[in-house]
């Protein structure tokens, strides 16, 4: 290889842009696109790139695998391991007898008394909040079917979770949290992507069609003559 033959060789390991490549190897920009294309081309080329991303491979400890298995964890994994939409129950659902539900004891009792404390500064008669629903509401349980107060419906509610605990494909799911003004915003890497990655590495998507015969080898064409024959017999 010449000089700059060599030099497009490790420039094209840059960026795998054969065009730029042949820029930076010294081409001249107008014929840079059809240089770089043909260098590619080349046997001597071609093999010296191949053994240069080898290299480059083991260096950085980079596999085709490796990168494989990366984008399958992002398009198989689970967003549900980040954020949820849950329909929760209502206050009402698993009182006894469908009464107001508290958390705990402590709870109804500090509204008893911020009613008790209303009551003494307004003059009347205080109201004292039913406590017969019981205690020990969880907001994350499922709504209860034939509540009368939301009719089994609950209330729709958006859960995000530990990012600590995740499996290692939703770690790679996950890029990021940031907080809004409405409230939290987690970023998720695009498993749409991801998978067509996966799918071209596979060879399951190409947008070129290619025909070849048997083995590989070129089409075989089978010519056919029409020929009209007078009904009668006769020759033109």
């Amino acid at each position: 290889m010449t000089p700059k033959q060599q030099r497009f060789v490790l420039e094209y390991l840059v960026d795998l842009n054969a065009t730029q490549a042949a820029i930076r190897a010294g081409y001249s920009a107008a014929t840079a696109e059809v240089i770089g294309y043909e260098n590619l081309r080349k046997p001597v080329i071609a093999s010296a790139i191949a053994v240069e991303r080898e290299a480059q491979a083991e260096r950085t400890n980079i596999t085709a695998d490796a990168v494989l298995r990366q984008w399958w964890q992002i398009a198989s994994a689970d967003a549900n391991e980040l954020m949820q939409f849950r329909r929760v129950c209502c206050r009402h659902c698993h009182g006894l007898g469908h009464a107001y539900q508290w958390r705990s004891e402590a709870e109804w009792q500090r509204v008893v008394e911020r009613e008790l404390a209303d009551a003494i500064r307004e003059e009347r008669a205080p109201r004292i909040p039913d406590c017969s629903g019981g205690f020990g509401f969880n907001p994350t349980l499922s709504p209860v079917e034939g509540c009368p107060q939301c009719f089994g419906e609950g209330s729709g509610e958006t859960f995000t979770l530990d990012t600590r605990n995740l499996s290692p494909a939703a770690r790679r799911l996950f890029a990021g949290v940031k907080q809004t003004k409405d409230g939290i915003e987690i970023k998720l890497r695009d498993q749409d992507a991801a998978l067509a990655n996966v799918a071209k590495h596979l060879g399951m998507m190409s947008d070129k069609l290619q025909l070849t015969g048997p083995n590989g080898g070129p089409l075989q064409v089978e010519r056919i003559e029409r020929v009209v024959v007078d009904p009668k017999g006769s020759q033109p």
